[in-house]
């Protein structure tokens, strides 16, 4: 029996899930065919098949790489000593994501099959529960260290978090003059106003 290569077998699927994303960013999930992304990733039908059985696999696999990404971020953010400052950087960061044309898209794209597909939508609940979750878990840990206000309700707090990082993505496809980056001031100022600690 032939032995997988991990290093080759993980190359192969990257060159697959980047060509599927450089393609639904183009034409979206169900404007996009297997054939285009067995195009853009130049290898035959049978060998995308045999990583990706489905085009509905492949964008779970987006969805469950962007969970892992999050987790990853927010493991080095609770390392931060100032946790505040920490969240200003992460908030930094979605606003640059919001303002790449190929992110953004895949974004939208995954918000709008989380509501078509319900494994998709199940996969994608998993992931704003565990963003909502981490959050929660960096504005106690900070208003514990009396960073932020330390009465502030944490659960709460993220949610709303939460919901501003969606309405940038929302915003942006709906507003051609809105640019995240160039936003970034005006964000800070409000999560400071609402997050920092009372006289």
């Amino acid at each position: 029996m032939r032995k997988v290569d991990p290093e080759k077998h993980a190359a192969k699927r990257r060159l697959i899930l980047d060509a599927a994303i450089a393609c639904f960013a183009r034409k979206g999930f169900h404007g996009t065919s297997t054939a285009e992304i067995c195009a853009e990733a130049g290898m035959s039908p049978g060998n995308l098949f045999h990583y990706f059985p489905t085009k509905q696999s492949i964008i779970a696999a987006i969805v469950e790489e962007e969970r892992q990404e999050t987790a990853e971020i927010f493991r080095k953010l609770g390392e931060a000593q100032d946790l505040f400052a920490a969240l200003l950087g992460f908030m930094d960061t979605v606003l640059e994501l919001a303002g790449d044309p190929v992110y953004s898209s895949i974004a939208l794209e995954i918000a709008a099959e989380a509501m078509r597909d319900e494994r998709i939508g199940e996969l994608a609940a998993i992931n704003d529960t565990e963003l909502q979750t981490a959050l929660a878990t960096l504005l106690r840990s900070a208003g514990a260290r009396n960073q932020i206000d330390p009465t502030l309700n944490a659960d709460g707090a993220a949610r709303w978090i939460a919901a501003i990082i969606d309405g940038v993505f929302s915003r942006v496809a709906v507003d051609p003059g809105f640019k995240p980056k160039e936003e970034g001031a005006m964000l800070r100022l409000l999560l400071t106003r609402f997050l920092q600690p009372r006289d």
